[in-house]
């Protein structure tokens, strides 16, 4: 296996510009938010909240008013088949064309996937129905894993999804259904073993495994101007790409692909990534509260905003004027790594970044 790497400097600049701020757009008492899509062209909002706990109630929400009302109904969002029920949704995102696009792991409690769950659910927003169900098999989610972060390309009709559990790309032909899994066991998708999450000046230990938490490929951004897509490990610093032509070619064999990969920097350990129009990188950055981004050109991390209250800063979106919505889901304060209790004192939070400047 080769990888191709790139002169890379890791080096935190000071935030782009003074007027950047946080604002709050919501609170959820109980709900343990992850992902949040926005529509550029309405400005709607839709969030997520995976079963992650017995607190757990609705699966996807949009927000009216500041308060989540369930999408697209309440049926969908109620106990019941697998297949055609949210189960544990762990991310949304709406594409260029006003769809909003579930994916559903279906893992809950991040234990053995619901046989028949994992699926990635397509709605149209100008009549909030659901309007195509992609089921995934064991051969694209098996039993351990977690489908994590979802991009969609609606020129090539192509989903390019992180697998977080073991570490794979899922590259899925929209028209037919017909998933692949990619990468499976790469380094590129794999965690970085040497590297330990500080959050909160406490360290990550998963209580369960009695070890830092290794979890594989997350944050996902597609930059459809130069054709790449990227892809970061939570537990890392390696930032990849590798081009969208070569995912969807299937002429590729495994190791052909894998020389396509490139390392192309150092950041800090992020949970989300969001494509800029310019083909930056914006990433969180989960261990100091903040938001940066990543220059393709001088390969230089940027901070946008670094901000207590981002706690576990983990999904972002961008809204129709430029700001970016982000989700604080305090995953730090989870029982798993603070022995079987939750240390969570504040609602988790949906902010919105405005401000931004990305010359």
């Amino acid at each position: 296996m080769r990888i191709q790497f790139a002169p890379v400097v890791f080096l935190i600049s000071a935030a782009i510009a003074s007027a950047v701020e946080l604002q709050k757009v919501a609170n959820f008492p109980e709900q343990q938010i992850t992902g949040v899509g926005v529509s550029t062209k309405s400005g709607r909002i839709f969030v997520n909240f995976p079963y992650w706990s017995d607190d757990h109630s609705i699966s996807v929400a949009e927000i009216v008013n500041g308060q989540p009302k369930a999408f697209p109904n309440d049926e969908w969002n109620t106990p019941g088949p697998a297949g055609s029920h949210f189960v544990c949704v762990q991310s949304v995102i709406v594409d260029d064309q006003d769809n909003l696009w579930v994916l559903d792991p279906a893992a809950p409690k991040m234990q053995e996937i619901v046989k028949g769950g994992p699926k990635l659910v397509k709605i149209d927003l100008a009549t909030n129905q659901v309007v195509q169900t992609i089921p995934f098999g064991e051969d694209v989610a098996p039993k351990k894993s977690y489908l994590n972060d979802v991009r969609i390309d609606t020129r090539t009709n192509t989903a390019f999804i992180t697998e977080s559990a073991n570490g794979a790309i899922i590259v899925v032909d929209l028209k037919s259904g017909k998933a692949r899994r990619l990468l499976d066991d790469h380094p590129s998708t794999q965690p970085e073993k040497d590297v330990k999450l500080v959050v909160d000046g406490k360290a990550l230990i998963d209580q369960q495994k009695k070890m830092p938490p290794q979890i594989a490929s997350d944050g996902i951004a597609l930059d459809t101007k130069n054709g790449y897509l990227y892809y970061h490990a939570l537990t890392g610093h390696s930032l990849y790409r590798i081009k969208t032509s070569s995912l969807t070619d299937e002429t590729l064999g495994k190791r052909e692909l894998e020389s396509k990969v490139e390392n192309v920097g150092q950041t800090p350990a992020p949970d989300g990534m969001l494509e800029g129009a310019d083909g930056s990188v914006y990433l969180t950055d989960l261990e100091s509260s903040a938001v940066v981004r990543w220059d393709p050109a001088s390969k230089r991390v940027i901070r946008i905003i670094a901000d207590k209250r981002l706690l576990w800063p983990d999904t972002l979106s961008w809204a129709p004027n430029g700001e970016i919505y982000v989700t604080a889901s305090q995953i730090e304060n989870m029982p798993r790594f603070n022995n079987g209790k939750s240390t969570r004192t504040d609602p988790y939070k949906l902010w919105k970044i405005t401000g931004i400047n990305p010359e």
